[in-house]
């Protein structure tokens, strides 16, 4: 399977079964905590970041979709601001940017705000 091919559902309106898979791993996280697209793939061993990102671009929208995140711990490209809320909301570890960052957003402190899974969650496949 390609980087970015995605395996079919079941009919017209089902998610791929790898999709629901990313789905349920984001609604894990807990608030003021962060995955990256890598973690969520390492945690379902399978796939890689650049599936779970395509997954969490077409579907994530129902979900908790600003704690999958950049390894890097900079906010996503055109949500930043919508991401930024959320993470005050929930207290989500962030660095002030240095005024020489673009926009001067924060980006994440992924030190502080990574979550390894807690120890997998009961009832994980």
């Amino acid at each position: 399977m390609s980087e970015e091919s995605l395996p079919p559902g079941d009919g017209p309106d089902a998610l791929p079964e790898y999709a629901e898979r990313v789905l349920e791993v984001a609604e894990l996280i807990p608030p003021g905590r962060v995955m990256t697209y890598g973690d969520v793939a390492e945690w379902l061993e399978e796939g890689g970041p650049r599936q779970v990102g395509r997954v969490m671009a077409l579907y994530g929208g129902a979900v908790p979709w600003w704690r999958v995140v950049r390894a890097d711990g900079v906010l996503l490209p055109g949500h930043e601001l919508r991401a930024l809320d959320h993470y005050r909301v929930e207290g989500t570890p962030l660095k002030e940017a240095s005024r020489a960052a673009e926009g001067h957003l924060p980006r994440l402190d992924m030190k502080r705000a990574r979550w390894d899974g807690g120890g997998r969650a009961e009832g994980h496949t």
